[in-house]
């Protein structure tokens, strides 16, 4: 019988009194959805990244769905996305009537390298699709820097298609374009970048997203989108025979729908919860790197049955997962057994993930295809426990645990 409380999921949350007592303050005040705690939590992280403007949702997925929908994307327009990724991603599309295109990954690093892009615009021509967007999906911790997809969207023709990064692996992380480190979400060449702050992220909201741009005009309507689609600038009114009172003041009560719109606002506890979180994000950031760095040490041994996933050389990742690569043939065991034993130790491992276009949904939609990228990885990759919370020992036991499994 495993101690559940020695037992090491694949990610946790670390929450601290700190953290109780932020939210506790709100509890307690007169905001529990909108109000003031919302907005500093939004400029926080703004400001952190180094983007102009960050948006909050209720959501990761929520988020997602609103940056398609500032996009304006519609039926009879298409996106690429990566086929290696969760749900929500593709889904998101999908959401606004939006065709999908998955591109392969990169089998080493599950990212999606400017090969693969170039491959996907291909046959986005051969079913002469109208792209409209193309999602970059940061994976693990690990990102391709977005100036890198714009040029090749650049040499295609396709200059004018904006660039979603799903950084919702990728909080934390850091690029290198052309000498200088960014953040990922700062002023790069994405037209929006997406995070989820769900309890194993890097920072946690219980749930909640954010999006982060440099375009003024988007983020507004994003604000406006995420409640209800309401208006209540009343320079963008346009029924000023609702909206003003006889001697041309504006209505105290009033405001407009001009689009559709959804409930995806966050509420001000999540945001408390997230504000208080980001005061502790450069020691998560670092206790997730130093215990990946310990994994790579412990694991080297293991070559070439174990393989963490490849490093690129111009990102510092903040490491949102720590994935490995097993030749499951060579270890004559089953992923699964492999699961099975270690969860009897008390380890707990994941998935990440299922490639998008085996899903029933996509292939009844879209029909069978082969990406040998991602369903090469999919083939060996099982995530192993990664959160600020552990200690080295903890990496020592996991590594321990999986020897003496695939010894057995």
């Amino acid at each position: 019988m495993v101690n559940e409380a020695s037992y090491l999921p694949y990610g946790r949350q670390s929450i601290d009194e700190e953290d109780i007592a932020e939210v506790g303050k709100v509890l307690r005040s007169d905001w529990l959805t909108g109000g003031p705690v919302v907005g500093q939590f939004e400029s926080a992280v703004a400001a952190l990244v180094g983007a102009h403007s960050a948006v909050a949702f209720s959501s990761g997925t929520a988020a997602l769905h609103m940056a398609t929908l500032g996009m304006g994307l519609g039926a009879g327009d298409t996106v690429v996305v990566p086929t290696l990724t969760f749900l929500a991603t593709a889904n998101a599309a999908r959401f606004m009537g939006a065709d999908v295109v998955f591109a392969d990954v990169d089998p080493d690093t599950g990212l999606m390298e400017c090969e693969q892009l170039e491959l996907a615009l291909t046959e986005v021509a051969r079913q002469q699709g109208r792209l409209k967007a193309v999602f970059s999906v940061d994976f693990a911790g690990q990102a391709v820097p977005s100036e890198m997809l714009r040029k090749t969207l650049g040499a295609t023709a396709k200059a004018d298609v904006a660039v979603i990064e799903d950084g919702c692996h990728a909080f934390g992380s850091q690029v290198t374009v052309d000498g200088a480190e960014r953040f990922v979400g700062a002023g790069s060449a994405s037209t929006a970048t997406v995070f989820s702050f769900h309890p194993v992220k890097t920072i946690a909201m219980g749930e909640g997203g954010v999006v982060t741009t440099e375009d003024d005009e988007l983020a507004r309507k994003l604000r406006v989108a995420r409640n209800h689609g309401i208006e209540h600038e009343p320079s963008r009114f346009v029924s000023p025979d609702l909206a003003l009172d006889r001697d041309g003041s504006v209505n105290p009560w009033y405001y407009e729908m001009q689009s559709i719109g959804f409930n995806y606002r966050a509420s001000a506890i999540h945001c408390a919860l997230g504000l208080s979180q980001l005061r502790k994000f450069q020691h998560f950031v670092s206790r997730r790197r130093a215990l990946a760095s310990r994994y790579d040490s412990l694991l080297r041994p293991f070559a070439p049955v174990v393989r963490p996933l490849k490093r690129r050389q111009d990102c510092n990742p903040a490491w949102h997962l720590y994935v490995v690569r097993i030749d499951f043939a060579s270890a004559r065991k089953s992923r699964a057994a492999i699961m099975r034993e270690l969860a009897a130790q008390g380890i707990g491992t994941q998935v990440h993930y299922l490639p998008l276009h085996l899903q029933p949904y996509y292939r009844e939609r879209y029909g069978s295809r082969s990406l040998p990228g991602a369903e090469a990885l999919y083939r060996q990759m099982l995530s192993l426990p990664l959160f600020p919370g552990m200690s080295d020992d903890d990496v020592d036991r996991v590594v321990q645990a999986l020897s003496r499994t695939l010894q057995h």
